[in-house]
């Protein structure tokens, strides 16, 4: 779909400096730029690009001033970033634009279906599940008996929603992403096996909620697993029974949170990160990548480390760490000298 750069400037609210005709349908990098190509510049780092670029347009802060000749049309914005940003959603929404419920899935006759859905090819909605108006539901995805799915949600091909799960409005879940199978309860018995716990509780993800690839969430022993609105999970991530996330949170890939354990409102929790159970994270903590959580922590800090303490003092200690070699050689000369003046 072609666009003029006119029409562009008039969907971000800004103005054309250049061709307002010339014509743009796709988007690319500013130091890839080709025929047709709209980019953008918002960091000074590529400001070089932007005289040698063959993108078509570029969109550029209102208050850029170039130093050399720029042959693409500028279109001049308030916050390039944000405005690329708000383009890539539109072009997204334009390519995701799915409608209709397609002849090869399996609806079941007790399912209730909003307007203007997506469901493809292979798909399986259960009974008495309920898709919510504008969902899309992706080729080879599952959703379980009584399950609810809201309005506007995405789940890409490949997602497994078991039975009793409520995802809210405006989610999106990833390729593979496994949402309510059962969590990791056992009982170990007189004859050293392990009795299975059933897991009768169920997840209930809030809104505008975004799941990775291949995560999982696991469905509570009893009452919910509860991920609040807001919260961002990448790929790879584990969240076991009856976790609970705050709002606004973000987890990056391979970070875990064990059973019962429980996460504050916009904390920032970085890669490889694991989290014990029955343990309290408040709220606006960041926790740095490959941190081992063991116990609770209180609003407004930063940790690292295994086990996760104070990031300053785990600097410090860090710093001890690396100096090993030299203290000790320190305290072995002074334990020889001592020797000597003892004798």
């Amino acid at each position: 779909m072609k666009f003029n750069t006119n029409q562009i400037a008039t969907m971000l609210g800004g103005h054309v400096e250049g061709d307002a005709n010339a014509e743009v349908w796709k988007l690319c990098k500013i130091e890839e730029g080709e025929a047709g190509g709209l980019s953008f510049l918002a960091n000074s780092k590529y400001t070089n690009y932007i005289y040698d670029t063959n993108a078509t347009a570029v969109i550029v802060s209102n208050d850029f001033a170039p130093e050399h000749p720029v042959k693409a049309t500028m279109i001049r914005v308030a916050d390039p970033y944000l405005a690329f940003a708000n383009l890539l959603k539109k072009y997204n929404e334009m390519q995701l634009d799915k409608k209709g419920v397609d002849p090869q899935a399996f609806v079941s006759p007790s399912a209730t279906i909003g307007k203007d859905c997506y469901i493809g090819p292979f798909a399986f909605i259960g009974e008495n599940a309920r898709i919510g108006d504008g969902a899309k539901i992706y080729p080879q995805t599952y959703v379980g008996d009584n399950s609810t799915i809201g309005n506007g949600t995405t789940l890409f091909a490949g997602v497994r929603v078991y039975q009793n799960i409520v995802i809210g409005d405006r989610c999106i879940l990833h390729s593979g992403c496994v949402i309510g199978a059962d969590g990791f309860g056992f009982a170990p018995t007189a004859d050293g096996s392990y009795q299975k716990i059933d897991q009768i509780g169920n997840v209930v993800i809030e809104d505008d909620v975004e799941i990775g690839a291949n995560a999982t969430i696991d469905r509570a022993t009893l009452g919910s697993t509860r991920i609040h609105k807001g919260v961002k999970i990448d790929n790879l991530c584990q969240l076991a029974h009856n976790v609970v996330v705050g709002e606004n949170t973000v987890m990056a890939s391979q970070s875990g949170i064990a059973g019962s354990g429980k996460v504050g409102s916009h904390c920032i929790i970085a890669g490889q990160v694991g989290i014990v159970g029955h343990i309290e994270v408040g709220n606006n903590v960041t926790i740095a990548a490959q941190s081992g959580v063991t116990r609770n922590f209180p609003d407004n800090v930063t940790i690292l480390g295994s086990p996760a303490t104070d990031a300053v003092k785990q600097r410090k200690t860090y710093i001890y760490e690396r100096n090993l070699d030299q203290l000790y050689k320190r305290v072995d000369e002074l334990e020889k000298k001592l020797a000597m003046n003892n004798k």
